[in-house]
């Protein structure tokens, strides 16, 4: 009786370290999709490929109105390796191009596969637009953020 405690201990605290040791990875795949009338804007999938420790650029308020954001300069946030994937914007010249939606959706699934088959699953999708404002305007965009997450053993 005393050996199958003992192994029973002993199993429950391996399987404990190794439950400790599974520490998630996330990675953010964004899509950029141009709105912009007659084909002119321009459309990406983005991955970021650097490393960041982002206590170099936080700082913190002690009175709620004195701040040291003024320290962090916008050009040593700015990272340098990331993969970017050509995609087609949503408007040709004649107006909104199917074809080139249906493209975007095969490259986009496409990469997704590509991910879960590297041990990534998708957790969150959120999404947002801008949309052409009118004549004067002449802007728009359409991004989807893509949550992965895997567990590093």
């Amino acid at each position: 009786m005393k050996n199958i405690l003992f192994i029973f201990l002993l199993f429950s605290l391996v399987t404990f370290e190794i439950k400790a040791q599974n520490i998630p990875e996330w990675k953010l795949v964004t899509v950029v999709e141009s709105i912009v009338p007659g084909g002119l804007g321009r459309s990406r999938m983005i991955e970021n490929m650097t490393e960041i420790n982002t206590e170099d650029f936080r700082t913190s308020r002690t009175d709620g109105k004195k701040s040291d954001q003024g320290s962090v300069k916008r050009q040593d946030i700015k990272v340098d390796k990331f993969d970017e994937t050509k995609l087609l914007n949503f408007f040709a010249i004649g107006g909104i191009n199917f074809q080139n939606i249906a493209s975007n959706d095969a490259m986009i699934g496409a990469r997704i596969m590509e991910l879960v088959a590297d041990g990534w699953e998708l957790k969150f999708v959120t999404s947002g637009v801008e949309s052409d404002g009118g004549a004067p305007d002449g802007q728009g965009i359409f991004i989807t953020r893509m949550f992965f997450m895997r567990i590093n053993n």
